[in-house]
């Protein structure tokens, strides 16, 4: 007697069945796990004892991860938009430039300098995303103009203003304002002081500032990229918005014919990106007390890897906020982790340079996984 066949008994072969293997190699995440542990591996091994994973140390390379991260988040949710910005590092040098001639030259309120070119630079973000949608020219295009346009006031407005390239002052018309600590503060200065009288933290043995911790607070660039990371997580992870932004990438026309409005969240986009360039610039203008037209070159291309990195397709339409976070953490340990290795510290370019082609490369063989072209 033959048992009767239950339904569950067979896998409908109409359904592609994926191994777990598979499904490991298609998180976006991927790329930016196996090159961290790799990183710290390599760095664990050949510079553990030049200091670079004591307190001071572990500041210097997290300070400088912090500021790619906060770039990359808003780069990360732009191309799975589908669309590039490569205005963003002219907008960082923009940006200081407008806050330190807004409050040192004009003599604004710090805050008000802060809060006015935040809206300026969100402004020309919306006007870099409404070009976009509305000529249906590249972003790639339209943005590369941004760069030339954004660069040369910076370098045009202060020669003009002060007949120089670079402003000071910053930081002394700073003092006792409400909004600038938020910015160029630090946090949790108490509880440095007490690791360092437990000795579990370094401290100075000598001078004005001995017995202090030399590490005496985590700077707010780094809170504000662990915000925006999360943010931006969540955004993607946890809400329509974030299918909204994966549809657009993905296949525009059919989100619009699923109701889904693709211009608005290509533009919102663009405009979070100038956010994020934005408060990298208002942390930096704080931390230097300075703005220089300079700052912020290559920042766009940077923020690109780190999201490329992160597992990001160049196509659109996947990727991942914690996979960029990890890009740009690869970036910030290798940085510094070349100088505590007494390493060149110009085979960082090198190093950039490979790591975007592995992960260009990666990226294509899990399109082709996902997509199932050969």
């Amino acid at each position: 007697m033959n048992d009767a066949a239950q339904p569950g008994d067979q896998t409908d072969e109409r359904v592609k069945q994926i191994s777990s293997i598979r499904k490991a190699l298609i998180r976006p995440e991927l790329g930016g796990i196996v090159g961290t542990v790799a990183v710290f591996t390599f760095f664990l091994l050949f510079a553990f004892d030049s200091g670079m994973f004591e307190s001071q140390g572990v500041m210097n390379w997290s300070i400088v991860s912090a500021q790619f991260m906060i770039i990359a988040v808003g780069a990360c949710l732009l191309m799975i938009a589908g669309e590039f910005d490569l205005s963003v590092g002219s907008m960082i040098g923009f940006a200081g430039m407008m806050i330190a001639i807004f409050s040192v030259t004009l003599s604004w309120p710090v805050w008000m300098a802060i809060l006015v070119t935040f809206t300026l630079c969100i402004a020309i973000g919306a006007l870099n995303g409404f070009i976009v949608v509305r000529t249906g020219l590249p972003s790639f295009i339209v943005t590369l103009a941004f760069l030339f346009i954004l660069r040369g006031f910076t370098i045009f407005l202060p020669q003009v203003i002060e007949r120089k390239t670079i402003i000071g002052g910053v930081r002394d018309v700073a003092e006792g304002d409400w909004l600038a600590p938020i910015f160029g503060g630090k946090i949790l200065r108490g509880f440095f002081e007490w690791m360092g009288e437990a000795g579990l933290i370094g401290v100075f043995e000598r001078g004005t500032r001995a017995g202090q911790p030399v590490v005496d607070g985590i700077p707010m660039l780094i809170v504000w990229a662990i915000i925006l990371v999360v943010f931006g997580h969540i955004l993607l992870t946890k809400t329509k918005f974030g299918n909204w932004i994966f549809a657009a990438g993905g296949d525009a026309e059919a989100a619009r014919n699923s109701g889904v409005p693709v211009n608005r969240v290509k533009i919102l986009m663009f405009m979070f990106t100038a956010f994020c360039a934005t408060v990298f610039a208002v942390c930096q203008v704080m931390e230097f007390g300075s703005a220089g037209s300079d700052r912020g070159q290559l920042k766009e291309f940077e923020a690109i890897i780190a999201v490329v990195i992160g597992g990001a397709l160049l196509t659109g339409g996947y990727g991942s906020v914690i996979g960029a976070a990890l890009g740009a953490l690869i970036f910030g340990v290798v940085q510094q982790g070349l100088f505590f290795a007494n390493v060149e510290s110009s085979l960082f370019r090198v190093f950039l340079g490979v790591i975007l082609l592995f992960a260009v490369i990666l990226n294509t063989y899990i399109r082709r996984i996902i997509t199932g072209e050969r």
